[in-house]
């Protein structure tokens, strides 16, 4: 048997050439803009999105696949490559257009195309819209950062399993047009989708090609475009920039680094992880330094809201430590769910906030709450210890997580154990938008929670959370759903609101 491929030898195994890439960020001047052959109609199915919005612009994502779901993962595409014109505008009727650019759509990346725009106006709204032969795409909106900044929406999400009900929060927040979503990981869900076993949504059927867990490059594309054809997902993406993390399921479930719980050796684990970050690329608005290379790829991240708020975004899967075996290995100071490098760079980048709130977004809870949860934070405690210590040094810290499929509402203590101990910041844990199906208020596992004086919040139905930033305060609405499994026209109500004080990390219940 040869040796296993290294590394750097991944992306020329599956065909992924560096021309494909940067022709698909921007074409080469004076590059021709018609296409070779006419453009299959209905190309803009799974409609656009923005994501890492900064201050002077922002990356425009979409995908040709006029028939999303066929089998082969190109959603009807012939296999050449096609120009994709992109407009920018400040009004939604593009009679300012401020940007005009062209990429390369390939059969490579799925032709999927991130053009990253520069060289706009700080803290504006913006319109966009793409281009391919005679086909144009929806409209989007989206926003660059302030360079100041006086106030900041903003929605949070996770979890969405399409075949467990419909995406009634994007549709909500999709409504409310925050400046930003932040989608905190398990955009897709790698098991088999079985009618009568997990395809709760009401009134929808799948092929069989979709009845088995995904491993290869070409399913995992078309998981991405089932749950993408989700008009409210859609109209979600196409109404703010979204600032995205990956959880365990854009992989395999509860893996970790190279690691599979189901007994798939590293060495050809990795090719599962090759693949899967590379369909992650392809199918969302992220930057070119996101770029998997193979089974490695730099998702981890700093924005900067002004003043305001700085924005780290996390990694918890590519870099931890294995479950620990025993409370001796669960406890070890050497632990790490981050990995050396990327405490390094939290640290570093709260230490030298100058915001008024440090925002860290990742998939997995922080808050103590049980030892045996040891796939979130609490199998790793001497490294949540120093996330803390390092909160506390810093300005008001906020944790966005997901991953629980409930929602909870957490103050973030020094020393967990200690009640009289610090307060150093807070945690928002979001609720699935689809996972679990309809829930329901209150389960068994309320009582794991609320046995904490610390834990404020704990509701166990869909939803999103909607926050709102100020200099002085932060309000944070818990939003959640009587149903999603029938249909998606349940309406929101808000099972609860909190006030944080810029000075005073803590949940005031309003």
């Amino acid at each position: 048997m040869p040796p296993p491929p290294t590394r750097r030898t991944f992306l020329q195994l599956t065909g992924l050439s560096a021309a494909a890439v940067a022709i698909g960020v921007s074409a080469p001047a004076g590059a021709d803009a018609t296409p070779g052959r006419p453009v299959p109609s209905g190309a803009f199915a799974l409609g656009v999105a923005s994501g890492d919005p900064r201050t002077d612009g922002f990356v425009l994502w979409t995908r040709l696949a006029p028939t999303p779901l066929v089998t082969d993962g190109h959603g009807g595409m012939p296999a050449d490559p096609v120009p994709v014109q992109y407009e920018v505008a400040e009004d939604s009727q593009f009679k300012q257009v401020v940007r005009r650019g062209l990429a390369i759509a390939t059969p490579e990346l799925a032709h999927a195309v991130h053009p990253e725009v520069r060289g706009l106006r700080p803290d504006r709204e913006y319109f966009y819209r793409f281009r391919a032969g005679s086909e144009l795409s929806p409209v989007g909106r989206t926003k660059t950062l302030p360079v100041q900044g006086s106030q900041f929406t903003f929605a949070t999400a996770s979890c969405q399993a399409w075949y467990h009900g419909y995406f009634t929060a994007h549709r909500d927040i999709a409504r409310r047009a925050p400046d930003a979503v932040f989608f905190l990981g398990d955009y897709i869900y790698e098991y088999g989708i079985v009618a009568g076993d997990n395809l709760w949504r009401e009134g929808v059927s799948v092929g069989p090609e979709h009845g088995v867990e995904i491993e290869t490059l070409e399913q995992y594309r078309l998981r991405y475009s089932l749950f993408k054809t989700d008009p409210d997902l859609q109209a979600a993406h196409a109404v703010a920039p979204w600032f995205l993390v990956w959880d365990d399921h854009e992989v395999q479930n509860n893996y970790g680094a190279d690691n599979s719980l189901y007994g798939i050796p590293p060495e050809l684990f990795v090719h599962r992880r090759a693949v899967a970050y590379r369909a992650f690329y392809e199918n969302v608005p992220v930057a070119l330094d996101s770029l998997p290379h193979g089974p490695d790829g730099q998702l981890y991240r700093r924005y900067d809201v002004g003043s305001l708020a700085r924005v780290h975004l996390l990694d918890t899967r590519q870099y931890r430590d294995p479950l620990p075996v025993d409370e001796a290995d669960r406890v070890s100071e050497q632990r790490t769910i981050m990995g050396a490098k990327q405490e390094k760079w939290l640290y570093d980048g709260l230490r030298h906030s100058p915001a008024t709130w440090n925002v860290v977004a990742g998939g997995v809870v922080l808050s103590a709450i049980t030892d045996d949860r040891t796939e979130q934070w609490d199998g790793y405690p001497a490294n949540r210890r120093r996330v803390l210590e390092a909160m506390g040094q810093a300005g008001t810290s906020v944790m966005l997580t997901g991953d629980i499929h409930r929602h909870v509402a957490s103050e973030l203590k020094l020393d967990f154990a200690n009640p009289d101990s610090r307060t150093v910041g807070v945690e928002l844990v979001c609720s699935s938008v689809g996972s679990n199906g309809d829930g329901t208020d209150t389960d068994q596992y309320a009582q794991d929670w609320l046995q904490h004086p610390y834990v404020k919040l704990y509701n166990a139905r869909r939803g999103y959370v909607h926050s709102t930033l100020t200099r002085s305060e932060m309000t944070t609405e818990f939003v959640n759903f009587p149903y999603i499994q029938a249909d998606a026209n349940a309406e929101p109500r808000v099972v609860a609101t909190f006030r944080t004080p810029a000075d005073d990390p803590r949940l005031e219940a309003l």
